[in-house]
């Protein structure tokens, strides 16, 4: 019988510096060569030292699959911010409507804006869908206006005689 990786039946206490390795049977940190291995990444595999190891929400995983995590936002507990499309749908309504010949172009992009990302989570802090529901209704009333309007100046033209 061979244990190729004895730490993986310890219990891993946590608050413990990295141990020096003492055989050479014994595993080795991947980062730290010179350090007792006490569990492998969860994400890679790579054995880890008490120094490397990086707990998120019960899973014990490397720096660099942290890392990676962080940038490819695959770790959703480690996002501290986003896009607030429903007040960017929102603002595309309604500030136009100061100069009224802008919301010909920023309706139809609150629409798809409101559209797109009816299903992307709002905030970090739960919020409801009500903004993207006045940008929708307001966007496309102003498509509404748009279009009759051009259908008034086309459709009714004075007669000359």
């Amino acid at each position: 019988q061979a244990q190729v990786f004895p730490a993986l039946f310890r219990r891993f206490t946590p608050g413990r510096s990295g141990e020096a390795v003492m055989e050479e049977s014994e595993a080795s940190c991947f980062y730290h060569p010179q350090k007792k291995a006490v569990l492998p990444c969860e994400g890679c595999g790579r054995f880890l030292c008490a120094l490397c190891d990086c707990e998120l929400n019960g899973q014990h995983l490397c720096p660099s699959c942290l890392e990676g995590g962080r940038k490819k936002k695959k770790i959703k507990s480690l996002e501290n911010h986003r896009i607030l499309y429903d007040r960017a749908a929102l603002a595309l309504a309604v500030y136009p409507m100061l100069i009224f010949y802008l919301t010909i172009v920023t309706a139809p992009i609150a629409i798809f804006l409101a559209i797109r990302h009816w299903n992307t989570p709002t905030s970090i802090i739960h919020r409801t869908k009500i903004r993207y529901v006045i940008a929708l209704t307001i966007a496309t009333l102003q498509i509404i206006g748009w279009v009759a309007m051009i259908y008034f100046i086309f459709h009714f033209k004075p007669q000359r005689r």
